[in-house]
């Protein structure tokens, strides 16, 4: 059973807004809602103020595709809906085709631990347009705010420089699914554990946690509730110690932690919750290493995110483990990442692609139209640019690719560089023909991209902008289409 099942019941097509299905109903009434359509989704700007982005959250797509039908109490509550007039909302004769819909599209998407950049399309659908229309919500749903979460933790982790950091941030999580997909996506971003025991469970992710205030706060002393801790879980023993003070706190750590020695256990560490963290830990290492405890680390925790750490780690702090909560899980500074979801082209009944374009008063609101694909250049184990292409009109290696928010703006690609395209199969026709990878080799993906780019696209503070463009023949096409919807509007 995949994990999605088992949060949910089987299907989850019901997970859309109202107007999805509305204008499905008129793609029925008017007998067109079986034409193919090509959409895509995508993104604006980098979240954080960042040079890049995650791609997350595809292995919960493939699940929900392919379980997606209406269950009958769907269909009964879709019936239940009114129009304006009293009337039902919609047709009998839709409904029925609704309770029979299933995926029967294409998916082509980029696997989820992919750097992606704005404007790029991290997937492509094509399907009956209503079907299509239908899944949009569901699909930004489950990438937006994976996405978000996993470049937040991708930027706190590259913050730690190595070292591990576990995601804390189930209790301030917006929700039950918003705890399980920020620990999913945090352990993809590159976290190395979480404290939510059900989606260690449900994604195999490592589960790390020791005591709070209230172990402490239970006993006489500090002393005696590390004692008691120690004899309970001698083989967990990272004590929180900041409770009442955090130095005598590491001193009672010290203590206890040499009698557990002599019974033939080891100290893990300490947590430091709260206070001057850089302070607080150097003398907590201090004390650890005159105590005979070289090896047991000092953890912070308290509201971290990646520029606290990066000021810690600048203030020489000693911290070795980061618990990260509040700031990751509810990705604190940006709240939504903002992905869309438009058409690109649609198929006539002798099965020709025709391209659509949507124009807008804000430039960064036009779409690209076609059906659009990610070409990435490497170089000597490089990326160093991407052109959006369409693959209704082929290009074998565009050597020059045009900034879709300037068209001033031009970047020469070099000859010898190797072309990788960033959306793969996922579905055909329906059948799932490619199983996306698990979080685990999604996280070990997300590794080794970051790998292939420039140091300053990870700066936190005015990174470097990755080229991303269109390819010559895309922006010259999309720039007719524009010029000549505004001199002949489609509504005249």
């Amino acid at each position: 059973m995949s994990a999605l099942a088992e949060l949910y019941r089987p299907s989850l097509a019901a997970l859309t807004d109202l107007y999805e299905l509305t204008m499905a109903h008129g793609y029925w009434v008017h007998g067109m809602h079986e034409r193919e359509a090509a959409f895509y989704l995508t993104f604006r700007s980098n979240p954080f103020n960042g040079g890049f982005t995650v791609c997350c959250g595809l292995e919960r797509i493939a699940e929900f595709l392919a379980a997606f039908r209406f269950a009958d109490e769907d269909i009964d509550h879709l019936r239940s809906l009114q129009g304006a007039d009293g009337q039902p909302l919609f047709q009998e004769g839709f409904l029925a085709w609704l309770a029979e819909l299933r995926f029967t599209g294409d998916l082509d998407a980029a696997p989820e631990g992919t750097i992606v950049f704005p404007h790029e399309p991290l997937l492509r659908i094509k399907a009956p347009i209503a079907l299509a229309q239908i899944i949009e919500t569901p699909l930004l749903t489950f990438l937006n705010y994976s996405s978000l979460v996993a470049t937040k933790a991708a930027r706190v982790c590259l913050a730690a420089q190595g070292e591990p950091v576990l995601e804390f941030g189930l209790r301030r999580a917006q929700g039950v699914d918003g705890g399980i997909t920020a620990s999913r996506s945090a352990y993809i971003g590159g976290c190395a554990g979480t404290s939510n025991v059900l989606a260690g469970r449900l994604y195999g992710i490592p589960v790390k946690g020791t005591h709070a205030h209230s172990w402490v706060m239970c006993f006489d002393t500090e002393l005696e509730a590390f004692e008691r801790y120690a004899e309970a879980m001698p083989n967990n023993c990272v004590f929180l110690v900041d409770t009442y003070d955090s130095i005598q706190g590491v001193r009672h750590a010290v203590e206890v932690g040499k009698r557990l020695r002599e019974r033939g256990h080891e100290m893990a560490g300490v947590r430091l919750d709260s206070g001057d963290l850089a302070w607080l830990s150097k003398e907590a290492r201090r004390i650890l290493d005159e105590g005979g405890f070289p090896n047991a680390f000092v953890c912070a925790s308290n509201d971290l995110d990646e520029n606290i750490i990066s000021s810690l780690k600048r203030e020489g702090a000693t911290i070795t483990v980061w618990g990260v909560g509040t700031r990751l899980a509810t990705a604190y500074d940006q709240p939504a990442l903002g992905g869309v979801y438009k058409l690109s082209a649609i198929r006539d009944e002798a099965g020709t692609w025709h391209p659509r374009i949507k124009l807008s008063e804000h430039a960064i609101k036009v779409t690209n139209p076609g059906i659009l694909q990610v070409h990435r250049h490497l170089r000597r184990g490089e990326a160093v640019a991407d052109a959006i292409v369409d693959e209704l009109y082929p290009v074998e290696n565009p050597r020059l690719i045009v900034d879709p928010m300037d068209a001033t703006r031009h970047k020469h690609v070099p000859a010898d560089t190797e072309i990788v395209p960033l959306l793969e199969p996922v579905f055909r026709a329906g059948k799932l023909v490619n199983l996306p990878p698990d979080v685990h080799a999604a996280r070990q993906r997300l590794q080794a991209q970051l790998g292939l780019f420039y140091e300053g696209i990870k700066r936190f503070v005015n990174p470097h902008e990755y080229p991303v463009g269109l390819e010559p023949g895309l922006h010259q096409r999309k720039t007719q289409m524009i010029l000549a919807a505004r001199q002949h509007p489609p509504f005249d």
